[in-house]
């Protein structure tokens, strides 16, 4: 008789289901029989340019090199944010996406008996990772889809080591500003840790939201977490970076996997947060893409979320299952987030100009039945 292995695992994770990603297009093809060429993908949040022409250079040079293991402290990288953004290089951690700065955390900061606090509508790896360490995970009931940050802040007690915040956030796109941001930390225990999350601010206009560096040195309790996975168009290459005080950085690298980021991804990133050009071109394609969805969504008389970051929920007034099903039929992906509580939703990536029209056919044909 085989063992139950589930029943074996620790309870937070008996609890847990797989986090669910965007559908890949070869997988729709194989599912549908369509040509994956003939599929468009706006379900990821990935950045519609394709890699800066810098990044691949850099990976090319790389590698004859893979035969190595990466340089485990990440010298270059941490060097290359540093001088960037005005920090010392004992500020920094590395992460394999700004996902593995969010389990550090859990792992070095929460365990049963401990809580964190986060928003309903956050982002689904949040409540994963406090999960799976056996803490309790307080969800505080959003506000028009946002975050409720003084609702947030009451939620907090004795047991509480984390809280996790993001700006803008996924999947909803809704955002806060500096006041709010300073008056949440102003009021935060200082034995707190306040996470956050910017994994999509290069999408916005330089000061129209709060920049997260600009506080960690203000208050010593708070991490700032960012990823080159998305503006800087690295998701393959999973790279993401904390941003917080050297004694938090030091805790976080006693719990970091050794070699977390690859060689590549170490090489491609030092060449994109040089490449200027291609970060203010996808924010000018982001711009521009979002007004054309907005436009197009308006004429077919739909609802969205407001949002700052690559994407928009898109509100159906209905299950929106069908209508996601109609257009995987059509070869057109989007992400639904009925796992987020919003069965109504689905959350939809900005893409290229012909992307976006396609999409915005696919769904007219689709809504017409």
């Amino acid at each position: 008789m085989s063992c139950d292995f589930l029943a074996l695992a620790v309870p937070g994770v008996q609890k847990l289901s797989p986090y669910v990603p965007g559908k890949p297009v070869d997988e729709l093809a194989r599912e549908l029989g369509l040509d994956p060429q003939g599929i468009v993908k706006l379900a990821s949040n990935e950045n519609p340019l394709g890699p800066s022409p810098k990044a691949l250079d850099a990976i090319r040079a790389e590698l004859g090199e893979i035969t190595r293991y990466p340089d485990g402290s990440g010298f270059r990288l941490k060097a290359k944010l540093a001088e960037r953004f005005g920090l010392q290089s004992t500020q920094i951690t590395l992460g394999n996406g700004s996902n593995d700065i969010l389990d550090l955390v859990a792992r070095a900061w929460l365990a049963p008996g401990r809580n964190a606090v986060f928003s309903q509508y956050a982002f689904a790896v949040y409540p994963i990772s406090t999960q799976a360490v056996g803490a309790e995970g307080r969800v505080v009931p959003a506000r028009n889809y946002a975050h409720d940050l003084e609702a947030m802040l009451a939620a907090i007690d004795e047991n509480t080591r984390v809280v996790f915040i993001a700006n803008p956030n996924n999947p909803t796109g809704t955002w806060f500003g500096p006041a709010a941001l300073e008056s949440f930390l102003d009021r935060v225990p200082q034995d707190v840790l306040v996470v956050l999350d910017e994994a999509y601010i290069e999408f916005t206009e330089p000061g129209e939201l709060p920049n997260g560096l600009d506080y960690v040195a203000r208050y010593p309790n708070l991490l700032v977490s960012r990823t080159l996975c998305k503006a800087y168009g690295l998701a393959g290459l999973r790279v993401g970076y904390a941003v917080s005080s050297p004694q938090i950085a030091d805790v976080l690298n006693r719990v970091r996997q050794p070699f977390n980021v690859n060689s590549l991804a170490l090489v491609a990133a030092c060449a994109a947060l040089d490449d200027t050009d291609y970060l203010e071109a996808g924010r000018q394609l982001n711009r521009a893409g979002m007004a054309q969805l907005e436009a197009g969504l308006a004429a077919l008389d739909l609802h969205w979320i407001p949002s700052r970051g690559n994407f928009l929920a898109v509100d159906f007034a209905r299950d929106a299952a069908p209508v996601n099903q109609g257009l995987l039929q059509r070869g057109v992906i989007v992400r639904p987030i009925a796992g987020y509580g919003m069965p109504n939703f689905l959350r939809v990536s900005i893409g290229t100009e012909a992307e976006n029209a396609r999409f915005l056919e696919a769904l007219a044909q689709v809504l017409r039945g």
